[in-house]
């Protein structure tokens, strides 16, 4: 366990982490190299079987605040802890695998502060495997119209990019649902709310392979709020696009999978990446590298966690 300085922190960042331990570091690594330096790293772990508790409690930095959750309790649950902890302005999302760009929190809090009419933010993402392999880029819609253009289909804020005022998330907790806990969140608020994209890559995000039956259940609990709001709502014809809409998806996902096209099929997950942003992957990937490594020639136990991983 580690204690906070007295410093009153601008970003809250909130990672809650279940059997990370081959990836936890990494993730470390890059909020270490961040070009603002006034945050707070809320690490919950969420009953983890793994080492990944002592691996984040090895960390000599009195931002990063590592606490051991009661039991298993899942991600919204954790997130809403998280909130309840920070003393931030600003809170962002972390998860326990993912490698954040130095100026992900410099960006992402310049844009909230120049536009204090929007409540949350996210950004576009890198979508690497655990080798550093680059498979493509995931990038969205800016503005808040274009965002929340089609709510049925999706409201498309990349969960593991989202930034946003503090009061905000205290405002709307996150719901305990089985899955899609973001969409659930962005659909019950989008109307009284105000959601922008960065135009820039914030985030490495990993994927090693693609997962059918987490595909599907993402599906399924779509569609199941889409019921639920339609029914509300009295909107009876897009409640039925909306589960069409998420059919034809699911069918693409499991020809995707079956045939092993996985990313040629469903090119939204990885699209074509520029060189010069693959050459900025790069750089990230190695910053972290060497941040890790600096680390770890002072502590034992991420010596050990090296091993098996590719930093």
């Amino acid at each position: 366990m580690q204690t906070c300085s007295q410093s009153w922190p601008t970003i809250s960042i909130g990672m809650p982490v279940f059997n990370c331990a081959t990836t936890v570091a990494q993730a470390i690594c890059s909020i270490l190299n961040q070009t603002v330096e006034n945050w707070e790293l809320l690490i919950i772990d969420d009953g983890s079987t793994d080492n990944t508790l002592e691996i984040a409690s090895s960390f000599d930095d009195p931002r990063i605040i590592v606490t051991k959750g009661d039991g298993n309790k899942r991600l919204p649950t954790r997130l809403n802890e998280c909130i309840n902890m920070a003393r931030g302005k600003y809170f962002a999302r972390m998860d326990g695998d993912d490698i954040a760009y130095p100026g992900r929190l410099r960006c992402q809090l310049e844009f909230l502060q120049s536009h204090p009419d929007v409540d949350l933010v996210g950004g576009w993402m890198v979508v690497f495997r655990s080798d550093g392999t680059v498979l493509g880029a995931r990038r969205g819609h800016q503005t808040h119209e274009q965002i929340c253009a089609h709510p049925w289909r999706s409201i498309p804020i990349a969960h593991p990019t989202w930034m946003g005022k503090i009061e905000w998330f205290r405002r709307n907790h996150y719901h305990t649902v089985a899955a899609a806990e973001d969409q659930e969140l962005l659909y019950r608020t989008y109307r009284n709310s105000r959601f922008a994209t960065v135009p820039e890559i914030v985030l490495g995000y990993r994927e090693d392979r693609l997962s059918l039956p987490y595909l599907l259940f993402q599906r399924w609990h779509v569609c199941k709020r889409i019921i639920q709001d339609a029914g509300q709502q009295r909107r009876f014809m897009s409640g039925a696009l909306g589960i069409i809409g998420q059919a034809a998806k699911g069918l693409l996902d499991t020809v995707a999978v079956c045939t092993g096209l996985n990313y040629r099929l469903l090119r939204h997950r990885a699209l074509t990446i520029h060189r010069e942003e693959e050459k900025e992957w790069q750089l990230v990937w190695e910053q972290v590298r060497l941040t890790f490594n600096r680390l770890k020639a002072h502590t034992t136990v991420l010596k050990k966690a090296s091993q098996g991983t590719a930093v």
